[in-house]
């Protein structure tokens, strides 16, 4: 890219190499705007006989142009595309969605001194329109080779961001105690309620027992025949592992017992099993207080039916620590 000033009727097609105001100090044309026929005669209707522009050399491309490419490869699912002037394009959800990132990839694709992308943090909840990623690229002109190479990334690894739709989901919840399992529903129904609140149309419903292997397993059960997208365990104890009453239940029933601990506080006395393809998840205390923890974490992605891993759980270390 080189800078070069030329006279106003040579300048359609150029790019601004800087903003240009009227002289009552309101901006006419912003940075980085190319030029069109009307530019030209709007600015020679201002007086201007020359202008500071930008041109292309061989191997490079606009800043609109290397966002254009980009942005449309960085996502799928439930998005739309919005770009803005300047080499800057957004993504928005079309409907509410879990947001799915792959964080290695954006670390390398963001190495770059090219193109730069933002995005929300992985596993969030958002709403239809809400903005979820920014690309932005350097100013005026790219290197061709570097979004060829970025685009590469992207077609060997996949998206990097995925918008993954919450459609209709339902939420099973047992509520569990040692003594009565009415007292766990009174104790910690109000807390469950303001934490599933925000899904859009999300049917809930739920049941008590006692505490107890053979009581869980036949409460799951009879969950299970509605077919929930996946079922919270509120229970008032804290247990020691899986070999503890609500585990042991899981496994009854022929859960694959996924992962069992995470490192985030609040919520490391996390249990997730999968009985076929819905969630069971188990996190004691995390029902007592609104405050954010492991629970808001992973109701999203097992909301947008995304088989949450061992290993997903395991990354969630850093940032872990909630409150």
């Amino acid at each position: 890219m080189r800078a070069l000033t030329v006279e106003i009727q040579n300048a359609r097609g150029r790019i601004l190499c800087s903003t240009i105001f009227r002289p009552c100090g309101k901006k006419l044309l912003a940075k980085g705007h190319q030029l069109t026929d009307d530019d030209v005669l709007l600015l020679q209707t201002e007086g201007l006989d020359q202008v500071w522009v930008t041109e292309l050399e061989e191997g490079e491309v606009s800043e609109d142009d290397a966002v254009i490419q980009i942005a449309g490869a960085v996502g799928c699912g439930s998005l739309e595309l919005r770009f803005a002037p300047g080499g800057r394009a957004n993504l928005f959800t079309t409907e509410p969605s879990c947001v799915l990132v792959d964080d290695e990839l954006l670390r390398q694709l963001n190495c770059t001194a090219s193109v730069v992308i933002a995005t929300l943090t992985n596993y969030t909840y958002a709403a239809a329109g809400v903005r979820i990623a920014t690309v932005k690229s350097a100013p005026f002109a790219v290197p061709s080779l570097q979004i060829e190479a970025l685009l590469s990334m992207l077609k060997e690894r996949g998206p990097l961001l995925q918008a993954r739709p919450v459609r209709s989901p339902s939420l099973g919840v047992l509520y569990t105690d040692p003594a009565n399992g009415d007292k766990a529903r009174q104790q910690l129904e109000s807390v469950v309620r303001q934490k599933v609140e925000r899904f859009a149309g999300l049917r809930r419903f739920a049941a008590t027992c006692v505490e107890e292997e053979a009581a869980a397993a036949r409460a799951l059960d009879a969950m299970l025949r509605y077919r929930p997208t996946a079922i919270l365990v509120a229970s008032t104890t804290a247990p020691s592992g899986p070999d503890d009453a609500v585990g042991r239940a899981m496994l009854r029933i022929g859960c694959h017992i996924e992962r069992f601990m995470a490192p985030v506080e609040p919520g490391n006395l996390l249990l997730l099993g999968y009985k076929d393809e819905t969630p069971i998840v188990s996190a004691p205390a995390c029902f007592r207080s609104p405050k954010i923890n492991i629970v808001d974490q992973v109701l999203p992605p097992i909301l947008s039916r995304y088989r949450v891993s061992g290993w997903e759980i395991a990354c969630l270390g850093h940032g872990g620590l909630l409150a």
